[in-house]
């Protein structure tokens, strides 16, 4: 049994080899059709366990798919209509009753404790569908979504984020350690990462590169990444967010000193951190961005169940 929480706790070696399993898998799906099973049906049986403690579309959605095209089954739970969010039910005593009655369990949440609590207390594999500083199935997607454009190892690209310091971006660093890739940060300086995720690299003796100038960390990218810059349950003076990120909104001319072939992408939903004739023009690459998520979370589900080849 193997969890997937962070990409920081899980090797190279195997994040590599669940990209491997999502290639193959991709390629054997195209003449089948949304909810016809994969061949040898490898997760028959297995019932996937869901709970959302914030909103989802493209998690809740992708996760149901990748258990259902697998041969398994889900269930999907919101944290109000448990004891454990309104009967005070510990969360050791719903760990043991998840662990009775499934096999997996993906947690969507806004505590990071409560995540490793449940890692604590569950005997099933427990999959991090978001949390506070760490989204590892959207970036391990995104690594897989970048090598098939580039068609190339990410390992020899320049990747640049232009954004908000949040979890997706803390994932992504984390991902730039296991997979040796170039990565630019391009965001205000009261907005840059924390020193926890800066020091953790450092220790990896590996590099990340943060300007608070956009066309300096735009330069030379092969992949400038994005996010919504005000976030569903960000707590700040929503106004003055924004003004700070004016000039980092990528737009034509911030492109323009990337490479020419660069390509977008972003995590979804989107904001008004990027403009319609980026999002929606040919660089843009967000919905095969998004469709990815199904195949790279059949890889971390067969991972977490022993069953990845």
């Amino acid at each position: 049994m193997k969890h997937f929480v962070n990409l920081k706790d899980i090797s190279s070696k195997d994040l590599k080899k669940i990209l491997i399993d999502a290639k193959i898998r991709k390629k054997l799906r195209k003449k089948l059709s949304t909810l016809e099973v994969d061949k040898g049906a490898p997760l028959k049986g297995k019932l996937l366990i869901q709970m959302f403690e914030k909103s989802s579309l493209r998690t809740r959605l992708s996760f149901y798919l990748a258990i259902k095209q697998l041969g398994g089954g889900t269930l999907t739970l919101k944290s109000n209509e448990l004891h454990l969010g309104q009967g005070g039910e510990s969360i050791a005593d719903t760990a043991k009753i998840l662990s009775t009655y499934g096999d997996g369990f993906m947690l969507r949440t806004d505590s990071d404790k409560k995540v490793e609590h449940f890692k604590k207390y569950l005997s099933i594999p427990v999959i991090n569908g978001l949390s506070p500083s760490s989204h590892p199935t959207q970036v391990l997607s995104d690594v897989f979504t970048v090598e098939e454009i580039k068609k190339k190892s990410i390992s020899k690209l320049n990747i640049c984020w232009i954004g908000d310091s949040n979890n997706v971006l803390d994932s992504l660093i984390a991902a730039s350690v296991k997979f040796s890739f170039n990565l630019s940060i391009g965001c205000p300086k009261k907005f840059e990462p924390g020193m926890k995720v800066r020091n953790w690299v450092k220790k990896n003796k590996k590099k990340i590169f943060i300007y608070n100038d956009p066309k300096k960390a735009v330069s030379n990218a092969d992949v400038i990444f994005s996010d919504k810059v005000i976030s569903l349950n960000d707590k700040v003076n929503k106004k003055k967010k924004i003004a700070y990120f004016k000039k980092f909104k990528i737009n034509k001319k911030l492109m323009a000193h990337a490479k020419k072939d660069c390509i977008f992408l972003h995590c979804l939903p989107r904001g008004n951190e990027v403009t319609d004739e980026i999002f929606l023009g040919k660089k843009s690459h967000v919905w095969q961005q998004a469709l990815n998520r199904v195949h790279v979370q059949k890889s971390i589900l067969l991972y977490c169940f022993g069953k990845l080849r």
